[in-house]
């Protein structure tokens, strides 16, 4: 049976059901890595029992609590939407358009960087975030990190299967064995 959680995600706030990979009940206000329908989101645990909520569907699932790679990880994420949100901001303003940025949102895996406009945004401004977009999508050097994340550090992650009886070389020591998502990995003993 799975442990289900209502965690907050995203920028907006979106606020979903997401049964936990592992059966890990986490606290309430623990940040955790979800996947969701967008990709890789970090998420706050608002109550770490979702059932009683009535809701069938799930909106994700919660692969693991938010390690100290996870947040240096975040950190720098950060560090680049904010450089993106100024640029978009400049170009903007530099075109003369009346689009108001509210913000902007880079998922966790890098695989999407998100920005939010209040009123109508015009063609122009739309080809402007795209660009932006592909820049800092392909500015964030932490591909390897990010499928590292998504399949795991390579064949046999966290297996015994692999060099050594588990994974040990990668970027991350296997602290993302847990989180691989394979069906045939075995838990290392």
């Amino acid at each position: 049976m799975s442990t289900q959680h209502l965690i907050r995600v995203g920028v907006l706030g979106h606020v979903g059901r997401f049964a936990s990979a592992d059966a890990t009940r986490y606290p309430r206000g623990r940040r955790v890595i979800c996947r969701t329908a967008r990709g890789l989101e970090v998420g706050e645990v608002l109550a770490p029992d979702a059932r009683a909520v009535g809701a069938d569907a799930l909106d994700g699932t919660v692969l693991r609590a938010m390690s100290v790679e996870d947040e240096l990880l975040q950190a720098r994420l950060e560090k680049d939407k904010q450089a993106a949100v100024e640029q978009c901001a400049e170009r903007i303003a530099a075109s003369g358009s009346t689009a108001v940025l509210l913000d902007a949102e880079m998922l966790f895996d890098a695989t999407g960087l998100y920005f939010y406009f209040l009123g109508e945004v015009t063609p122009e401004v739309e080809a402007l975030t795209g660009e932006l977009a592909e820049l800092y999508e392909a500015k964030v050097q932490y591909g390897k990190f990010a499928a590292a994340v998504v399949e795991g550090c390579g064949p046999g992650c966290g297996t015994e299967d692999a060099t050594g009886g588990g994974c040990t070389v990668c970027l991350t020591g296997c602290s993302l064995s847990k989180a691989c998502g394979s069906a045939k990995a075995r838990p290392v003993s």
